[in-house]
């Protein structure tokens, strides 16, 4: 089974004449222990092309040390990483190979770097005698696997935060470090150094210095399709591991791609991507429901909380934890179901064809904002139209349905301002906040209308148990109360958002 820990460290050059200062002079440190010298011996995976690497992961099977098995590291921040460990095997763990499949899908993991590593380690302690953090020299010995023959060999020095420990107190070693001539490291890990120095494969996923931004509304689009398909690959592992609001990112982000492909449909030829949408689509609806019942789950948690316990008859929290657990675990496996099969592969293929041969449209080619605006304004008349039919529409059902519906329209229309905003500049972002506004109107109104069907279930089940149903009629009413106060907002907000579309794509 595998464990996971937040890894903080910084990374120092050394040479093998360096010696640590006396790092007992360091602000809270009340001892330093040496345990000695440990011999590490570590084989690193990845895909013959590198996948891993070109996303800052790194995969490794170590023997040595009092960590021995494998690991399995994600970038967090500069200097921070997340840790995934499983017990020490012959063949990479399933749980392990589960949280890379976004990333190498059919392909074999292989080794590629050997690293051995002589660990000279010393404790930072505190006066209560608890570590603070570890500071080792390591001696590093690296052969190239696959991709290469070379070999390295270098020293450097490790600071690694304790467990729980205050960030700040690395601020304080490497002020007594750099104090004796110790400088941080130009390398953020191990391996990149290894594939640096050891073989042609090493500059395989770096991305070029210096390459050109955006110079055609073609590039603007492709450079906010790009971000969302990385976004929807990184954070694969994030929802398999169940971190929170890793579903709501990752469903936005196929959301965004979604619409940026509908949008701009004058630049990517609708005829190539069209199947690519529709699948988006699905996966949007499949993280949906996950996501959906976290927030429908907070929503009445939090209505049910800020009654007074008087108008709480019977057990209404207890019935109300008991129906979310089992419908968000349901969800939850659903959603783990889908990442894992051949549909989603499929997608993420089309995903890496899009990119790597784009249909470019001869629209895609002329100077930034020639066919942007032209497509801010068709979404500006959808929703304008939508919005309106909503609104003449009486109270009911029906008027529920089209503000959803506009809801819709309002997200495709925030989303193409936004892909729209480095070639339009403070306009279009003015636009996507103003229509941030309008669609947080209308998704609380939907939410309200979700929450409704959810409390008349909850109702029903109550009654039938033989409980009473007081408190849910009473959450219900409020829930309409909300529905309707959102209604009579929606004009004034529409209006602020109208204007600001208008500006940031005028009619010529």
């Amino acid at each position: 089974m595998a464990d996971s820990k937040r890894e903080i460290e910084r990374k120092y050059e050394a040479t093998d004449a360096t010696r640590l200062p006396d790092l007992s002079r360091v602000a809270g440190v009340s001892a330093v222990d040496h345990p000695g010298v440990s011999e590490l011996d570590a084989v690193y995976y990845d895909t013959e092309d590198l996948r891993l690497a070109a996303g800052s992961l790194t995969l490794r099977r170590r023997t040595g040390g009092d960590d021995a098995g494998w690991h399995l590291k994600f970038p967090v921040a500069t200097g921070i990483r997340d840790e995934i460990r499983a017990p020490l095997s012959d063949t990479l763990p399933p749980e392990l190979a589960a949280l890379i499949r976004s990333r190498v899908r059919e392909a074999e993991v292989v080794p590629v770097v050997r690293l051995r590593s002589a660990r000279d380690v010393h404790h930072l302690t505190g006066p209560g005698g608890g570590l603070l953090a570890e500071v080792s020299v390591d001696r590093v010995r690296a052969e190239r696997l696959h991709g290469g023959s070379g070999t390295a060999s270098w020293t450097e020095i490790e600071a690694e935060l304790a467990d729980g420990g205050d960030p700040a107190f690395l601020d304080a070693v490497e002020r007594r470090l750099r104090k004796a001539g110790v400088r941080p490291s130009a390398s953020p890990s191990k391996l990149s150094r290894a594939l640096a120095e050891t073989g042609t494969g090493g500059k395989e996923h770096k991305r070029p210095a210096g390459s050109p931004g955006p110079r055609t509304d073609g590039d603007h689009v492709l450079a906010y399709v790009r971000h969302q398909i990385t976004a929807i690959v990184a954070l694969d592992p994030a929802v398999r591991r169940g971190l929170p609001d890793s579903v709501h990112r990752m469903r936005v982000a196929t959301r965004r791609l979604r619409s940026a492909l509908r949008t701009y449909g004058k630049i990517l030829d609708p005829a190539v991507t069209g199947p690519v949408t529709g699948e988006l689509k699905w996966l949007a609806a499949e993280l949906g429901a996950d996501r959906d019942q976290e927030v429908l789950g907070e929503r009445l948690r939090t209505r049910l909380d800020a009654l007074p316990r008087a108008l709480v008859i019977g057990p209404a929290s207890g019935r109300l934890r008991t129906w979310s657990v089992a419908r968000s675990t349901s969800f939850r496996h659903r959603t783990v179901a889908v990442l894992d099969g051949s549909r989603y592969l499929t997608l993420l293929a089309a995903l890496d064809a899009l990119l790597a041969g784009p249909p470019l449209l001869p629209a895609a080619a002329k100077p930034p904002g020639k066919a942007l605006p032209r497509a801010l304004r068709k979404d500006h008349r959808r929703l304008a139209h939508r919005i309106a039919h909503a609104l003449e529409l009486p109270p009911g059902p029906e008027r529920d349905l089209a503000l959803h519906h506009a809801r819709k329209a309002a997200k495709r229309a925030r989303y193409a301002s936004e892909a729209a905003r480095p070639a339009l500049g403070k306009p279009a972002g003015k636009s996507a906040k103003r229509l941030k506004a309008v669609q947080s109107v209308l998704g609380d109104h939907q939410d309200s209308v979700v929450a409704r069907e959810a409390l008349r279930a909850l109702a029903v089940q109550a009654q039938l148990s033989g409980e009473p149903s007081f408190t849910w009629g009473l959450l219900y009413g409020q829930e309409e109360r909300t529905a309707a106060a959102r209604e009579e907002e929606l004009p004034g907000v529409w209006a602020g958002a109208s204007r600001a579309l208008g500006r940031a794509a005028p009619e010529r």
